[in-house]
């Protein structure tokens, strides 16, 4: 398992495929890889996970059950212009490869396929756009090492836990976004959680202890009925 993937942000894609053998097997290799994966075995249903969740990257076939992989794109892209989308398919024809692209897929990859090379192409399109997540964080006088799994603000190192380091981590990579209860809980612990439940309250109150407490900027906000925002102000 790829214990950094997974610490930091555990990134989650969604596969769309119909054939149970290839879908559980994607399945396995990607949580191994430190993935959270969400499986649908028809169009109809893999667009409304597609729609009503955030995915880092989804893995369309072709020739599905209730929707095709070209009808639902063009509905993903209509919707979503910035999502990430791979075609993992039979079809392997230069007119099919050359479709795939034109309606807006990030890649193609023909069946059969070696795994090692679809986890680097999925690495490829996760990499993009990303160069700061994968390096340093600074927002004021805090600076995020996501390499070294360091925290500091000023001088100050921080002593995080690794949830602790990975909810800091969520929250700065999108400063300055209010980010839900629910979001942070499915991001950060992989659960749908109930709406008072107070797993995430209680983490924040525990970062904010470290993060904010010994100085005076503080950074980690609240937004009532909402959730939290990591941003100066």
């Amino acid at each position: 398992m790829n214990y950094f993937i997974w610490l930091i942000h555990p990134m989650r894609i969604l596969i769309v495929e119909d054939e149970s053998k290839t879908a559980a097997y994607l399945n396995k290799g990607l949580s191994e890889n430190g993935f959270m994966v969400d499986i649908a075995t028809n169009g109809e249903d893999g667009l409304h996970l597609a729609t009503h969740h955030h995915y880092d990257l989804i893995i369309l076939d072709i020739m599905l059950p209730k929707l095709s992989g070209w009808s639902l794109i063009v509905e993903i892209r209509r919707l979503y212009p910035d999502a990430r989308v791979l075609f993992l398919t039979a079809r392997d024809g230069v007119e099919d490869r050359v479709k795939g692209l034109e309606l807006g897929a990030d890649d193609y990859l023909v069946k059969p396929f070696a795994f090692s090379e679809l986890l680097a192409r999925i690495r490829s399109l996760l990499r993009r756009g990303t160069a700061q997540s994968l390096d340093h964080i600074h927002i004021a006088d805090l600076t995020i090492d996501i390499i070294k799994h360091k925290a500091t603000r000023g001088s100050l190192r921080l002593n995080l836990t690794p949830k602790e380091f990975a909810l800091l981590v969520m929250l700065a990579q999108r400063t300055g976004e209010v980010l839900s209860r629910t979001l942070i809980a499915e991001s950060v612990w992989d659960i749908n959680f109930d709406s008072d439940t107070n797993v995430v309250d209680v983490a924040i109150r525990r970062l904010r202890q470290k993060v904010d407490d010994p100085f005076e900027n503080k950074l980690i906000h609240t937004v009532r009925g909402i959730g939290y925002v990591l941003e100066e102000r």
